[in-house]
């Protein structure tokens, strides 16, 4: 057993195989792919957000008290790492969510912020908002302050606020959306 939950990448595919086997066993074909969807969009939405959770809680704020010998580790290993998930984790959030509304029927009505559909519709558009913010903001300029694009530290310096000041807005546009991706179904 040790061996086996040593191994993540087989943890993740048994579980995602038991997940599948729960999906198919439970419903129509039709419940069964909005369910697949929905089920997707919860994984990445909760991988998305607890990658920014961590940078924001954990990793940022930690920075200054950990010795500039062992910052490497964080800046060459740990960041990209957490980065390279937090960025797929944001755009599958996203597609996954578009295909949860178009088979629910809602898409249209949601991104137009139809009575009705308000609530789900400033959700998504405060996801959209934030996902923009992980491609074209934090993810370019989190690259000058790791190293992995050639910067001088005044350019560095720059991209680490802006890269911040992204970070934070994702961190505070975070809250009203789980609000209202949570309680949609509540009308609004």
């Amino acid at each position: 057993m040790a061996k086996f939950f040593g191994n993540l990448n087989l943890v993740m595919l048994v579980g995602l195989l038991l997940a599948i086997l729960v999906i198919v066993a439970i419903g129509p074909l039709g419940d069964q792919v909005n369910g697949l969807f929905r089920w997707l969009h919860t994984f990445f939405g909760v991988l998305w957000i607890g990658l920014l959770y961590y940078f924001n809680f954990v990793q940022v704020p930690q920075m200054p008290n950990i010795p500039d010998e062992a910052k490497p580790a964080v800046s060459k290993h740990i960041a990209p790492s957490a980065l390279f998930y937090f960025r797929w984790a944001a755009l599958f959030t996203v597609i996954t969510g578009l295909v949860v509304a178009h088979l629910t029927g809602y898409l249209v009505q949601a991104l137009v912020l139809q009575e009705g559909y308000l609530l789900i519709g400033i959700g998504m558009w405060m996801a959209l908002i934030m996902a923009f913010n992980v491609w074209f903001l934090i993810w370019p300029n989190q690259k000058k302050v790791l190293g992995m694009v050639e910067a001088d530290p005044d350019a560095k310096a720059s991209a680490a606020k802006v890269a911040l000041m992204a970070s934070r807005t994702n961190t505070l546009l975070s809250l009203p959306m789980l609000y209202c991706m949570v309680n949609a179904n509540l009308g609004g």
